[in-house]
């Protein structure tokens, strides 16, 4: 069942898909708005709570506080504020980043809730494990490659990147998946293949290319997984209409 995805700012078409039913909205301003599964407590069944009911319901809601939401690719625009609206919920967040003196100037270091770990996705899956550690209980992939002369960029970080975190989390037994990926990912498929946005993007090493095989493998990862397909990002206050779309499976 696909979820809702609020886009704003989003010039072109947007696509969620999901394998998760609805429960809970995190909203991340800027950006979209993407359902969560995961309650936070659980319910009691009696009428009247014991000492030891009220005590077990405390605990547990402790614990879940203590989890935290792992954000690869935070110092990044679109993880940058996906950082910022998770801490503004209330949200405990553990960023991961490359560049640990980026991510000094760049995310708010006073913040008792934020935790910044050195994590690179394309040092493998060991690493990530140790970044993300036995204190998340979801991870949010933000990550993107930097253009530049390395043809290979996007598939180290935008496919193997990706799967590697996959993959920590499974070493992990994390089961909360969100990846940024980008809109005309299955553009051929969608015979949108002489589209200049789908030719502009995948200039630089078949960039949308390595985001598809990336979307499969988290599919068949068997990983609680949702996929955003964002378009047209912009950094300016949000404006006009929400567009949004939910994913059309008959064209993967």
């Amino acid at each position: 069942m696909a979820t809702p995805l609020i886009l704003r700012n989003c010039p072109t078409l947007c696509t969620l898909n999901s394998n998760q039913p609805p429960l809970r909205t995190l909203t991340l301003t800027k950006h979209f708005s993407v359902s969560t599964t995961k309650t936070w407590s659980h319910s009691i069944n009696s009428t009247k709570m014991g000492k030891s009911e009220i005590t077990e319901e405390a605990e547990e809601n402790v614990s879940v506080k203590q989890k935290k939401i792992f954000v690869a690719g935070a110092t990044g625009s679109s993880g940058k504020r996906i950082v910022e609206q998770l801490l503004a919920k209330g949200f405990a967040v553990k960023a991961g980043v490359r560049d640990l003196d980026k991510a000094k100037t760049t995310l708010s270091k006073d913040n008792p809730s934020l935790q910044i770990v050195k994590a690179d996705v394309t040092e493998g899956s060991a690493k990530l494990s140790e970044a993300i550690g036995d204190d998340s209980e979801a991870v949010v992939c933000a990550t993107g490659f930097q253009p530049g002369w390395d043809l290979f960029a996007p598939w180290k970080v935008d496919n193997f990147g990706t799967v590697n975190l996959v993959e920590a989390c499974r070493k992990r037994g994390v089961n909360r998946f969100i990846l940024i990926s980008s809109i005309l990912v299955n553009g051929a498929a969608m015979g949108q293949i002489l589209n200049p946005a789908y030719i502009f993007l995948n200039v630089f090493g078949l960039t949308l290319i390595a985001k598809l095989q990336a979307e499969q493998y988290i599919r068949k990862s068997g990983i609680n997984y949702t996929i955003i397909r964002p378009g047209g990002l912009r950094n300016e206050p949000p404006t006009g209409n929400i567009i949004m779309e939910t994913e059309v499976r008959a064209f993967i």
